[in-house]
């Protein structure tokens, strides 16, 4: 009995230390305002008004030395993080293939707490990476294995980090490297021109009046370079809130562009469903799992 007790203690322990949620930023947070902390979680894990970003470290017990990371970028339309499901859960899939995986809970654009609200986001979609680039070493990581995964609004700002890498838009991290090595895009608003991106979205980040060069500085299948990651992308036909053509242009400009690309669209699966698609017995994740594989960023396949 005081074996298993011993044995029940260490399994516990170690299930805490795989998990550390820190601020995103050691001080101050940049282009931030000095306000009240609004921020709420619901019972289904979305958390709302974030001013405060953070960043989730998911250790795996079964990663090799040196292998890859995912930092993860959950959506919902800049207005919350559905923190639980395109988070959190996805973070323990990745644990379980042995990659370390990254959640962060990302600001909400918003006048009260941010002195620019399109930047915010960016902000620390590119803090993340620099953070996670940065302690490599210490979360036992390839810093040239360090790829960004987003889902609807979160694979906008995903995708954004991963063309406009060249821009910080942090003067603090003037001369990093805030390129990912790799991308991957589930159901993602991509564009911002109308008749194709998700208008609520665009609205929240860039405002409601935005001008022309705004909209094409947003739509980041207008973005892609030579230098893009590799992306993985997947969407559902049937999707009416963000449709599968954001997913189908910017896999276009990446082919333009011969960038390495994957791309999954379902017959049926509508928006949101996360790791699990109702409509088949399909597993996007272990294609998610097998592109990595192939691509090199599980070292030999």
């Amino acid at each position: 009995m005081k074996f298993n007790f011993i044995i029940s203690l260490t399994l516990i322990a170690s299930v805490v230390m795989a998990q550390q949620t820190f601020p995103l930023y050691e001080g101050p947070i940049p282009g931030a305002k000095n306000t009240a902390d609004e921020e709420s979680t619901n019972a289904q894990g979305h958390v709302s008004k974030i001013s405060r970003p953070t960043i989730t470290v998911f250790r795996s017990a079964t990663a090799k030395a040196n292998g890859p990371a995912v930092i993860i970028f959950p959506g919902g339309g800049y207005w919350i993080n559905a923190i639980q499901h395109e988070g959190f859960d996805v973070a323990k899939r990745f644990n379980e293939a042995g990659v370390t995986a990254f959640v962060v809970k990302y600001r909400i654009p918003n006048d009260q707490t941010m002195i620019n609200r399109e930047t915010g986001p960016l902000q620390d979609a590119q803090q993340a990476i620099h953070l996670v680039r940065q302690r490599a070493k210490e979360w036992n990581i390839d810093p040239n294995q360090i790829g960004i995964m987003g889902f609807s609004a979160g694979g906008h700002l995903a995708s954004t980090a991963g063309t406009h890498y060249q821009k910080p838009v942090n003067a603090a991290l003037k001369g990093a490297n805030l390129r990912p090595d790799f991308m991957i895009l589930i159901y993602p608003v991509i564009s911002f021109v109308e008749g194709v991106g998700h208008m609520g979205s665009r609205e929240q980040l860039i405002g409601k009046t935005p001008s022309k060069e705004k909209i094409s500085e947003y739509s980041n299948e207008l973005q892609v370079t030579k230098e893009t990651p590799p992306t993985f992308l997947v969407h559902a036909s049937d999707d009416d809130a963000v449709l599968s053509e954001n997913s189908i242009l910017f896999y276009q400009s990446l082919l333009q562009n011969k960038v390495p690309a994957e791309l999954h669209i379902y017959q049926k699966g509508g928006h949101g469903f996360g790791m699990n698609n109702p409509t088949t017995r399909d597993s996007w994740m272990e294609r998610c799992i097998n592109w990595m594989k192939s691509s090199g960023w599980f070292g030999k396949f």
